[in-house]
């Protein structure tokens, strides 16, 4: 398996710091607002990476963590005059929610920022001690930039870039435009955690540096972590200063491979919340099954800009219910249990930097195959064995094709209407076996009345919408 290496800029054979065990932190959400697409896109790119990592062989630890105090909560709480707990677990909530409908595996490990704050505490005074972060009269703490020569070999920037990229406001008491807050002084009354640095708010950066240290770090190797992923906007100066913490901290590096997903935009513009344009996930999925979405989201390499328009998402739709009409088509048989030629070919695609087109060009083939042979005469046990295999592996290591195949092509269709026709169907079954045909029959055209296709099929009556 190869993976491209995003601060080395090469692709890299991937080599576990322990045989057989690999550690995977991805930077979670800030929880103060719905997740947009952006997130669903990163989060279906590394749970993609974990599928294929697994079906390696590799034992896989996923720590994907829960931003829950920020800034940007605490207003946002202010303003709806909410408890800041009540609204990070809602958020939180929605998020998991939505992951779970677009097909995203649940992490490892969830850690939330208020619940390692002794972590972070630990760091800072490691910090403060060693040389590399120095406490202002005004309260607080930063890391001292100038102190760590391999400052910036993350992002590979310059340093007189550095000015307008801070995520805080510059203070007068830093020693350097470039040091970053570790701990925030907070005197206005608002939201604050005791600490031995004073009353205040942890960096935002200091979080996925002390959690990782926590629950991941091997203390005995060059590096804490295998891989550490996230979007490309966190390169700089997130995962930067992540790694400057970690290295002044401890004796070795965060991460040994380091891995970031493109940007998402919305009809030719980056998506942005001041442009108007951030299309929250919750929107996209009342209009389109999950599975379609996590189709699409797919569709390109995860290191290249994704743009997200509605024509391209209807033909991922179509893409994705070829996958489903042939395992409607084979619905109910067994599978072969010998691992076939596609399935080594579909991994060796997807070991070679996640090669998402290469794989999908390959399912395309193996279904315009299989219904070509199925649609001549012959029993074709071997080929249909073989095929539902295919199918459920395509399940396992993409995501594609979980639902029962009659289920998938129901949406669109409201939840009262779908209960009726179940109604309606149980009651036909009824008829059925007491062999009052006539009854069956009606109750055949009143399901047919809600515009949906019934099949009758030896593992039971199923319905679609046309």
């Amino acid at each position: 398996m190869h993976i491209y290496d995003s601060v080395q800029k090469i692709k890299r054979k991937f080599i576990p710091l322990e045989e057989g065990k690999v550690s995977l932190y991805v930077c979670g959400p800030t929880v103060y607002d719905d997740a947009h697409l952006g997130h669903a896109k990163s989060a279906l790119v590394f749970d993609l990476l974990r599928r294929v990592l697994r079906a390696n062989g590799f034992d896989v630890t996923y720590a994907r963590n829960i931003t829950d105090i920020d800034d940007k909560i605490i207003k946002k709480a202010q303003e709806l005059g909410k408890d800041i707990q009540e609204l990070t677990n809602f958020y939180t909530n929605s998020f998991h929610k939505e992951m779970q409908a677009i097909g995203v595996l649940a992490p490892d490990i969830e850690p939330k920022a208020t619940e390692n704050l002794q972590a972070m505490y630990t760091m800072i005074q490691t910090l403060i001690t060693k040389g590399h972060a120095y406490a202002t009269t005004e309260g607080d703490v930063y890391f001292d930039t100038a102190s760590d020569t391999q400052y910036l070999s993350i992002s590979q920037r310059k340093q007189e870039e550095e000015d307008k990229q801070e995520r805080v406001v510059s203070s007068l008491k830093k020693k350097n435009p470039a040091d970053f807050a570790l701990w925030k002084s907070v005197k206005d009354g608002s939201f604050t955690f005791d600490s031995p640095f004073g009353a205040g708010r942890p960096g935002w950066h200091l979080e996925c540096s002390a959690m990782i240290e926590k629950h991941l770090a091997k203390k005995d190797t060059e590096f804490s972590i295998d891989i550490h992923g996230g979007g490309a906007d966190l390169l700089f100066p997130h995962h930067e200063n992540e790694a400057a913490q970690t290295r002044c901290s401890t004796n070795h590096a965060l991460a040994n491979y380091w891995m970031h997903n493109g940007f998402v935009n919305i009809n030719g513009e980056k998506m942005s919340k001041s442009l108007g344009n951030s299309f929250f996930l919750k929107d996209a999925l009342k209009e389109y099954d999950g599975e379609v979405l996590r189709f699409y989201l797919l569709s390109t390499h995860y290191r290249s800009n994704f743009n997200f328009n509605t024509e391209d998402l209807e033909s991922a739709k179509k893409r994705l219910d070829k996958i489903y009409r042939l395992k409607k088509r084979l619905f109910g048989l067994p599978q072969s249990n010998q691992t076939s030629e596609f399935q080594v070919k579909l991994l060796e695609a997807l070991n070679d930097d996640l090669n998402v087109s290469s794989a999908l060009a390959l399912i395309d083939m193996m279904i315009t195959s299989a219904n070509e042979t199925l649609d001549t005469a012959g029993k074709h046990k071997v080929l249909k064995r073989e095929t539902v295999a295919n199918l459920s592996f395509i399940e396992t290591i993409l995501g594609f094709g979980i639902k029962n195949p009659f289920e998938y092509f129901q949406f669109g269709v409201n939840e009262a209407t779908k209960e009726k026709i179940t109604q309606l169907l149980e009651q036909r079954n009824l008829a059925k076996q007491a062999k009052d045909f006539e009854l069956s029959d009606k109750l055949r055209d009143e399901i047919l009345s809600f515009k949906v296709n019934l099949m009758d099929t030896p593992a039971g009556s199923f319905w679609e919408k046309i």
